[in-house]
């Protein structure tokens, strides 16, 4: 596998393990464990109550009955309802019959999720509500809410959910930055449906990357791997709960583990409570998370590049390119440039830098401290969304660039000159709609409209949501295939 990985750039797992989120579903009396491998904070939570720990009164380490009486009760049960749809299944036309394999059935899974706010914002894991009709949650005390998600964020696999209510119990953040390899932490959580349970372990790692979240680009996802790795035990129905310190406070909230069985072997992986805070005040503030880029391709400092390029160590993490107009070349970064700190934060490899950065929002400043040859410097960038822009977009701002099912963003000026174009508004995420049924699938680059051009996502909504009677859309494809389609509205 290539050591040159971008940053939030997506990856394929490999090695001889399997990685399996952790959830369960039930259908009538089986159980099947799914098995698909799929500077601080700027703001905190007001109203919500969802800030850093204060100062909290020493504990003994080796003594977990004080953080598991804290966290047993902001640990939450969630149980989903979904439908999923079969077609011709043998197996199935067995038990209802010939043709009965055909439709929805009725489906149910469950996990975990921590309460963040004492008026019942909860975070758990996307794998566990995603898709979901109907979202249940239950308490220790065995009170049961119907949840609504606020918002989701499948680049970390964190989602936010919420219960109406007041007073709740819930769980402080910790910072996830000054959790050391060796730490004790509880893993709590819903394993096997058996609610309320508490295992201990140590930190066995950081900064993992085990290639688990799938990538892409057209629906903005872009995965941020750096896992706190543990060996307290986790299984099927852990995910989304707390990792938590012998104080009680949050470190990470549990995600995967490596398996070839699909229980616990002896690795869990979860999400530092730095990325996990972020997100969830982003999918609060804005709907959607903020993410920001250094506009960088990077990749680790191993023994063959201190050889080929005579580097003195093997500290930090290596650019090997840089993007037009991105934050790293307007503030002067070049190739091959070392980057060792993020403000205060040493980085050593792909997935303690995204950690660090992921941190931030567009528009945020952050210095990073550059190795150039024998000299080391700092730079101060202002770090820009995919867009490369430095202002935060809403949810219901990029809503408004929404029409037939279908979603659009302007051309970057990188992107009009690999196409060869003046101008084009790209398809951004396709779903059911009259664009679709057309034949237009999702990358498709709109360049006029009944033969006029067009040149923001403005101009094609506006389009769309004014004419009537036929329109032909004219555009190109990535590979540079031409595209023609004519269709009423």
């Amino acid at each position: 596998m290539s050591n040159t990985i971008k940053i939030l750039g997506a990856g394929l797992l490999g090695g001889a393990f399997s990685f399996g989120l952790m959830s369960i579903q039930e259908s009538k009396n089986e159980k099947v464990i799914i098995e698909k491998v799929i500077e601080q904070p700027t703001q905190n939570f007001q109203s919500s109550a969802v800030n850093y720990s204060g100062n909290l009164a020493p504990v003994d380490a080796k003594d977990f009955t004080y953080a598991a009486e804290k966290t047993v009760n902001t640990v939450v049960h969630i149980k989903t309802e979904y439908n999923q749809t079969y077609s011709n299944d043998p197996y199935l036309d067995f038990f209802w019959g010939p043709r009965g394999s055909r439709g929805a059935r009725p489906m149910v899974a469950t996990g975990s999720g921590v309460i963040i706010s004492k008026d019942g914002y909860i975070v758990t894991n996307n794998h566990v509500i995603e898709d979901a009709d109907k979202v249940e949650v239950s308490m220790n005390d065995e009170r049961t809410f119907t949840a609504k998600v606020i918002g989701t964020d499948p680049s970390t696999d964190l989602a936010l959910i919420k219960i109406e209510g007041a007073n709740f119990p819930f769980t402080t953040f910790a910072n996830s930055d000054n959790v050391k390899v060796g730490e004790w932490v509880l893993a709590v959580g819903n394993p096997f449906n058996l609610t309320s349970t508490v295992t201990a372990g140590i930190v066995s790692a950081k900064a993992r990357n085990i290639n688990l979240l799938k990538g892409n680009s057209l629906e903005e996802v872009f995965p941020l791997e750096s896992f706190i790795q543990t060996d307290a035990a986790v299984n099927p129905g852990n995910s989304g709960g707390a990792l938590v310190n012998p104080n009680g406070e949050l470190v990470g909230i549990n995600t995967a583990i490596a398996s070839k069985t699909g229980s616990y072997t002896g690795y869990s992986f979860a999400v530092p409570s730095n990325i996990a805070q972020k997100v969830t005040e982003d999918l609060l503030a804005y709907g959607i998370v903020q993410r920001a880029f250094i506009g960088v391709s990077i990749e680790n400092v191993n023994q063959k590049l201190v050889d080929n390029l005579g580097l003195k160590d093997l500290k930090g993490v290596m650019v090997n390119g840089i993007s037009n107009d991105g934050a790293a070349q307007l503030a002067g970064i070049k190739e091959s440039d070392i980057i060792l700190k993020v403000g205060s934060v040493e980085v050593n490899n792909v997935p303690q830098l995204q950690e660090q950065i992921g941190k931030f929002r567009p528009g945020d400043k952050v210095n990073l401290t550059i190795r150039r040859g024998d000299e080391e410097s700092i730079y101060t960038l202002e770090l820009r969304n995919k867009e490369g822009k430095t202002g935060v977009i809403k949810k219901d701002e990029r809503n408004k660039f929404t029409a037939l099912g279908a979603s659009f963003k302007r051309l970057t000026a990188g992107e009009l000159k690999e196409l060869k174009l003046r101008y084009g508004v790209k398809v951004t995420t396709i779903k059911s709609g009259k664009l679709r049924s057309a034949g237009i699938n999702q990358g498709f680059v709109i360049t006029h409209l009944d033969q006029k051009p067009v040149k923001t996502p403005e101009e094609v909504v506006e389009f769309f949501n004014t004419q009537k009677g036929g329109v032909l859309v004219e555009g190109i494809y990535p590979n540079g295939m031409k595209g023609y389609f004519g269709f009423g509205i």
